[in-house]
């Protein structure tokens, strides 16, 4: 089973996520979902194994994309900012966008 993160570490998390990387998360919902053309994306939870966004396509269907962390299952909070950015890397390789750098 995969490590659950609290309550704290959540929260934090999706709040900068969704409030200061909704384009981040956009890129990440269009990178690796099944459906086309994905014009909404929030990060709604993660946990030691994957990130999970609520996604929605053009056409109003709506689903919930789970992504594993690239660099394998995870157990601290500093780790997911790690596996976030490298999500991103690879979404952008995905679409052919040149990523920005990362501080």
């Amino acid at each position: 089973m995969a490590h659950t993160f609290d309550d704290d570490a959540l929260a934090g998390v999706l709040g900068h996520m969704n409030d200061d990387h909704s384009d981040d998360n956009l890129l990440i919902a269009r990178a690796f979902s099944p459906l086309p053309d994905v014009i909404s994306s929030q990060m709604v939870t993660f946990d030691g194994a994957a990130g999970q966004w609520r996604i929605v396509a053009a056409d109003g269907t709506h689903d919930v994309l789970r992504v594993p962390w690239p660099g394998g299952e995870i157990t601290e909070r500093r780790e997911v900012r790690r596996e976030i950015v490298a999500l991103y890397d690879v979404a952008c390789a995905r679409l052919g966008v040149t990523p920005r750098p990362h501080a």
